[in-house]
């Protein structure tokens, strides 16, 4: 060859196939870094709240500074909404990190960031079997809070009574006024609110009949517009509950609840913690 031999043009040929090949090595790692910063921006589905299904109405979503609209499955979420529902309707939410719960019947809660605030109704909270264990999933209500690790929890807060009970594993218990309780499988805190105040009106209008002989004055609780208690009544209400230890129910009365449950038997697809339920309490679900 023309300036050289076949022998000296190889390495030249060699040097410039292992510049192409380190260009397109590089090229490639670019791609892929650029992939993979676009999957990283991108909003993860799993961990954008949303309404998982709504198997009955009536339901409703209300998002912060917008009109309340019925709610619908796969509808995102936001921090501070508003959910209701109103018997028979019934809605499952996904907030992320394997927290979801269900809710239902005549049902009001607001929506945090990964907690909710239960403000009256029922709601069953659980945490994914599996899912790593950071923060507990919180359940608030003005009497008390639930917390929960990769455990399964009811509560059902009315005018009559106030119920945390635990389908499985362990639940803690504070209340508002310092208490706290620990929950175990198959254990329930039980709250007759409808007997206790029932019983402080007794002591108020007694303590009413005894300064009227000596000629004293009763100062009545202050309201709001909406008649509610002032924040200062709700905490004296508040201290004057008597709380009770947590009790466990009986076998036959799980077995019943589960069966009749609708926030665990009345959706498509089946409660995540079901086998574990049925295996701490020793009960069966209903065969769909």
């Amino acid at each position: 060859m023309p300036g050289g031999t076949i022998g000296d043009t190889l390495p030249t040929l060699n040097k410039c196939w292992l510049q192409v090949s380190k260009q397109a090595v590089f090229v490639q790692a670019s791609a892929l870094l650029l992939l993979s910063s676009a999957l990283w921006l991108q909003p993860s589905r799993a961990a954008q709240p949303h309404i998982v299904e709504v198997p009955a109405g009536p339901a409703f979503v209300k998002l912060p500074g917008a009109k309340e609209i019925n709610a619908r499955s796969g509808q995102s979420l936001r921090t501070d909404a508003l959910l209701r529902t109103k018997k028979p309707g019934r809605m499952q939410v996904m907030l992320g990190n394997g927290r979801q719960f269900r809710m239902g019947g005549d049902a009001l809660l607001r929506l945090g960031s990964s907690n909710v605030e239960l403000l009256k109704g029922s709601i069953i909270g659980w945490i994914k079997p599996g899912t790593p264990r950071l923060n507990p999933f919180k359940i608030k209500t003005r009497l008390a809070t639930a917390s929960i690790q990769g455990t399964t929890v009811f509560l059902e807060f009315t005018d009559d009574q106030f119920k945390v009970f635990s389908w499985e594993g362990t639940v803690l218990v504070e209340t508002s006024n310092g208490r706290r309780f620990t929950l175990r499988s198959g254990q329930q805190l039980l709250l007759d609110l409808k007997r206790q105040m029932a019983e402080v009106s007794s002591r108020l209008d007694g303590l009413e009949a005894a300064l009227g002989e000596q000629g004293g004055i009763v100062t009545p609780p202050t309201t709001g517009r909406d008649g509610s208690l002032s924040p200062r009544s709700r905490q004296d209400d508040q201290e004057e509950v008597t709380w009770e230890p947590p009790q466990p129910i009986s076998t036959q009365d799980a077995e019943r609840r589960l069966q009749k449950s609708l926030l665990i038997n009345g959706f498509s697809t089946p409660l995540e913690t079901l086998p574990d339920i049925e295996r701490e309490l020793g009960v069966s679900a209903p065969t769909p």
